[in-house]
């Protein structure tokens, strides 16, 4: 089996899908993408096809290093999400050769079914309680919210009290038996992440996600010494070397790779085999679109310290289509009291309706994120 052919389409509400075909007529889908940088990532992809046409898609491995190793410069969100997008395609083709779904192929099933949280209050968070309340009514069991919005490297206390007035009202609303993450986005500095954790704490979160920045995660270990809160990071490092003293120096409680941008499924996988060995949870990242949701589930599966998994439908960001609009059979994402159910199909285990994908990529989009200041002009952390 030889590949013969690469297709991205840029469909909103900001997602690249990617189609690689073969000479045996088993296609395979992927989703890379940086959000906001959709163009940039299409043509890195377009960069890496002549190390794949021709090429037999089944031998992943030696792909993914032909692609990884074969630049001198290497890594990076652009980069390591455009082989991640391939390399989903490749393990969809290589499960659909084979008629089994990947994580059979990747060791089998370490668990019956994946828990699932969903996203409320929007990116400036609103309303929390009642949409905390609504998410409990549909079945989940976690819910996951902005901490707060743009803050000052030192900012004032009412911002602070908003932030836990907010986590406060969910917790009351749901009751002591949901989880409720609590995601700081990088937007705030080590500074105001230790008073905020500091006052989040009687009402225990979940988990704390991304209190600083990655490239401060060094600051970690302070944080967690003001705060009983398990702290997760991780959406924004790549590969597992990317990982590598993360874990190596005991910082983190949960490791949140995107199996979109981290370097793709078996990449994930070895990412949290490595964090087992250091006895860390993983979260997956994943407020992207159907096949990378898919992907997610297949490395959840097959993956033991996976507690949680995150999914988009209905988050902020899906404006004009949301998760389950490109598939076949939305079924194949059933949430049953905050659990979904295995994939059992071959492959990703879903069936993209690619004349509405086609239609889609007719139009388009150019989604970017907003650019914040804050009060005095300077650029804040979105």
């Amino acid at each position: 089996m030889k590949i013969t052919g690469i297709e991205l389409f840029k469909v909103k509400p900001r997602w690249l899908f990617l189609k690689i075909s073969t000479d045996e007529g088993i296609v395979g889908w992927g989703e890379p993408i940086v959000e906001g940088r959709a163009e940039t990532v299409k043509s890195a992809v377009e960069e890496l096809e002549d190390l794949l046409i021709g090429k037999d898609p089944r031998r992943i491995e030696d792909l993914w290093q032909a692609m990884y190793r074969g630049g001198f410069y290497r890594g990076g969100p652009v980069l390591t999400s455009a082989i991640s997008g391939i390399e989903q395609a490749l393990w969809d083709i290589k499960g659909k050769f084979y008629g089994a779904p990947i994580y059979e192929l990747l060791g089998g099933a370490a668990r019956d079914r994946i828990r699932v949280y969903t996203w409320i209050g929007g990116d400036r968070p609103r309303d929390v309680a009642q949409a905390a309340r609504e998410a409990v009514a549909a079945g989940f069991t976690a819910v996951k919210m902005n901490a707060t919005e743009e803050m000052h490297y030192v900012d004032s206390l009412t911002k602070v009290d908003a932030a836990v007035e907010r986590l406060a009202a969910v917790r009351e609303a749901v009751g002591d038996e949901v989880g409720i993450g609590v995601d700081f986005h990088g937007r705030v500095t080590k500074t105001m992440a230790k008073v905020l954790v500091k006052e989040m704490a009687p009402f225990r979160p979940m988990f704390i996600e991304e209190p600083v920045l990655p490239e401060n995660n060094e600051a970690l270990k302070e944080i967690a010494r003001v705060a009983p809160i398990p702290i997760a990071t991780g959406e924004r490092m790549y590969t597992r070397w990317g990982f590598k003293n993360l874990l190596a120096e005991g910082i983190v409680d949960i490791i949140q790779p995107d199996v979109s941008h981290a370097g793709g499924i078996l990449e994930t996988r070895k990412i949290a085999a490595m964090a087992e060995a250091y006895d860390v949870a993983v979260a997956p990242h994943c407020p992207l679109g159907p096949i990378a949701l898919a992907a997610c589930l297949q490395v959840d599966a097959c993956t033991p310290n996976v507690f949680i998994q995150e999914q988009s439908l209905g988050i902020h960001y899906n404006q004009g289509s949301d998760l389950l609009d490109y598939l076949v059979d939305p079924q194949v994402f059933r949430y049953e009291d905050g659990y979904v159910p295995l994939p059992s199909k071959p492959g990703l285990g879903i069936e993209i309706d690619e004349d509405k994908v086609r239609r889609a990529a007719e139009e388009g989009h150019n989604w970017k994120n907003p650019i914040w200041r804050r009060e005095d002009g300077t650029v804040a952390e979105w």
